[in-house]
């Protein structure tokens, strides 16, 4: 099999991609060749981000909906399935955080996390999958973190959630393997977004990411972009159950 990273003629779901990693990644399949379909809560944004995909000579499209509401996953689904077709790529990228001390977590953040993190990838590969085995092949990416190898103080839910999320994929990776679906996990490390906005604007944090980092700096949403275009193509066909760290070496050292 040639080894080509052509996503031509493939259809690519990626949810929370109006912004951050989701839009790098998004932005990424989009030139990479796959029709890639923006999911979000909020239309305007999504707009704005097909916009800006579309004006790089991308094909897109826009699905709104909630991840973590079973029912509106499902209709989505079926949506574009009968307008592209089987869904070929689903990467699972949306994602909340919360900080609390574990002993005052809310309940309700806990619940929140653990939906939106962990049971909506869940969700949205059920939804796909039917029409992935119809075609005898299919691709799910999961983001999961470095939080899924390591712990930190006030993030317990998104390090148990994120946890999750490797497991989760080896698990699919398991029982699909026979299908022709691969399924993998990107665990990014510390990157330049928004959600992390109030670690980047603190200056001892800052510094101690720089200085933990063999690379010596944050990452860029645009260096996700390769690693997912990768696992989404034809180059990555023997690959399956995998976690790759994208985290400027964070994670290999002490």
């Amino acid at each position: 099999m040639p080894l080509s990273l052509d996503l031509s003629g493939r259809v690519a779901l990626v949810t929370g991609a109006a912004r951050g990693l989701g839009f790098a990644i998004a932005r990424g399949l989009a030139r990479a060749g796959a029709l890639t379909v923006l999911n979000g809560r909020d239309a305007k944004a999504l707009a704005a981000a097909r916009t800006s995909i579309e004006g790089d000579g991308g094909r897109t499209d826009a699905a709104v909906f909630d991840v973590a509401d079973r029912d509106a996953v499902q209709a989505a689904i079926a949506d574009l399935e009968a307008r592209h077709g089987a869904i070929d790529v689903v990467v699972n990228n949306a994602g909340i955080q919360r900080r609390h001390p574990v002993t005052e977590f809310p309940l309700e953040d806990w619940d929140a996390i653990i939906a939106t993190n962990l049971t909506a990838p869940f969700l949205v590969a059920q939804a796909a999958l039917p029409g992935m085995k119809a075609r005898g092949r299919g691709v799910i990416i999961n983001i999961a973190s470095l939080m899924s190898e390591f712990g930190r103080p006030t993030i317990v839910p998104y390090t148990a959630a994120k946890g999750g999320v490797r497991q989760l994929t080896r698990g699919l990776a398991t029982e699909l393997g026979p299908t022709g679906i691969r399924v993998n996990a990107i665990a990014p490390g510390y990157i330049l977004t928004e959600m992390n906005r109030a670690l980047i604007d603190n200056k001892e944090f800052d510094t101690w990411v720089r200085g933990r980092t063999p690379m010596r700096r944050w990452g860029d949403p645009d260096e996700l972009a390769g690693i997912a275009v990768f696992l989404a193509s034809d180059a990555a066909s023997y690959i399956t159950g995998q976690t790759i760290f994208v985290d400027g070496g964070m994670s290999v050292c002490v």
